[in-house]
């Protein structure tokens, strides 16, 4: 296949446009906001906490009393659930990809597999439309689904940018990925906004909020069209025999010894893990620190963080391009240093902040490193590879450290509030991640591709 063939990275980037409505809508906007008002009405319902008319009223949650929900007759804390259940998706995406990716680069079906996850994680968002805090079990599958659709598909989806683009074009192609993605999922969020905030009344924001999840759903599956039709499929002509799974399974565990004998990417991806894992630990966790945290005025919390996260996109293509451009000069692990410094103060400022305009300024500097850090990490990764057909497995261990990284971030981000009470301190505490990061990137080899000695 011609690599760099226009009308294909075309393609390709649409699926950043595609999917990145789930990460913004589900996973940091609307969602997060939603299920913090269920959980709440669900509590104060449970508690008794009514107003004159005999309605719940959610304004009797005291600050800093924790909202409880049961799952599955044990009850915790609402945003250590939410944390939990994300730990739970990803180890179940740690489980799957590699196995998975080694059918794929075996078969030649990264593509089929794409549009499996793609489909799983677009539906899973529609059926969050039925959620019931009541029924909080089967909300949290939906919420659990859509997550391991979402993450998986991305291991097929990355697996694509070393087989259509020169290696000197990877930082450039994948800035331009998220930042397409940012400015899609910003457009989409604009349009859910408009739709709640049409109306003053409670009841019908939330349902609002529901047509939002459907909407997702259908802007994940209408776009990704666009991607099927341009990426090729089988690239390099696998003919698969039968027992290909066992088979796949095989070719993984060959790309594995491969793997192994490389220092650069060991080491490199070692630093990904800490770094990457304080990355996705905000991204997932900082509404839910936001709507329990910073002082809003009356009525105005869910716009605000909307608003925030609004600013956090803008900012975050802006980041995306700023750094590959940065890249170009410095070289990307210089870059990367660079971010990982930022985010180090950004945890550290995050315990402090009390006002909405505290928050905006945090959310200005999250913006300007977060699309930066994702893109230049992304092509980084897929700069140091070795000459490969099996990228789909490469990947795959690009994935599994990011997830196993989340799983530990996000758990020991619900353990930090479980042990301390209070969630300002697993915020500060996740700068750790990325003070090793950092630490890992000075020990990253400066030369391309330098192997182990043999002994």
């Amino acid at each position: 296949m011609e690599k760099g063939n226009k009308k294909i990275i075309r393609g390709w980037v649409m699926y950043d446009w595609a999917n990145s409505v789930y990460n913004l809508v589900i996973s940091s906007a609307i969602f997060p906001i939603f299920y913090d008002i269920q959980t709440k009405q669900s509590y104060a319902s449970a508690k008794g906490y009514l107003d004159a008319s005999g309605k719940v009223d959610i304004s009797q949650i005291k600050d800093g009393e924790a909202v409880m929900v049961k799952f599955f007759g044990v009850e915790l804390s609402s945003s250590v659930l939410f944390s939990f259940i994300l730990s739970a998706s990803f180890l179940v995406v740690s489980f799957l990809s590699p196995l998975l990716s080694g059918v794929a680069d075996y078969t030649g079906s990264k593509k089929k597999f794409l549009r499996f996850f793609c489909y799983l994680g677009a539906l899973s968002c529609m059926t969050l439309y039925l959620f019931d805090a009541n029924r909080i079990e089967l909300g949290m599958l939906s919420v659990f689904l859509a997550s391991i659709g979402y993450w998986n598909s991305l291991v097929f989806y990355n697996a694509f940018l070393p087989e259509i683009s020169e290696p000197e074009d990877h930082d450039r192609i994948s800035a331009r990925g998220f930042t397409m993605g940012y400015l899609g999922a910003m457009l989409l969020l604009v349009v859910c906004l408009a739709m709640i905030m049409s109306t003053s009344v409670g009841a019908e924001k939330m349902q609002y909020m529901r047509y939002a999840f459907i909407l997702v759903g259908l802007w994940w599956i209408g776009f990704s069209q666009i991607t099927y039709r341009a990426l090729p499929n089988n690239v390099y002509n696998k003919k698969p025999e039968s027992g290909y799974i066992w088979k796949g399974f095989r070719e993984l565990k060959l790309v594995f010894k491969e793997f192994k004998k490389t220092k650069r990417l060991k080491r490199y991806l070692l630093a990904f893990f800490f770094f990457n894992t304080g990355v996705q630990t905000v991204m997932l966790m900082a509404t839910i620190f936001a709507n329990k945290e910073i002082a809003w005025p009356e009525g105005s919390g869910s716009s605000g963080l909307i608003i925030a996260i609004l600013l956090i996109q803008i900012l975050g293509a802006l980041g995306a391009f700023i750094m590959s451009r940065v890249s170009s000069k410095i070289g990307n692990i210089r870059t990367l240093f660079i971010s990982v410094s930022i985010w180090i103060v950004i945890c550290l400022g995050a315990f402090f902040i009390k006002t909405p305009v505290e928050f905006y300024i945090l959310a200005s500097s999250v913006g300007l490193v977060m699309g930066g850090v994702q893109a230049i990490a992304r092509s980084t990764y897929s700069k140091f590879l070795p000459e490969t057909t099996d990228h789909a497995s490469y990947f795959s261990f690009f994935d599994v450290t990011e997830k196993i990284g989340i799983v530990l971030g996000t758990l020991f981000f619900g353990l930090m509030e479980f042990w301390t009470g209070s969630i300002r301190y697993s915020v500060a505490s996740v700068a750790f991640f990325f003070v090793f990061g950092l630490i890992f990137l000075m020990f990253v080899p400066k030369h391309e591709r330098e192997l182990e000695k043999q002994h």
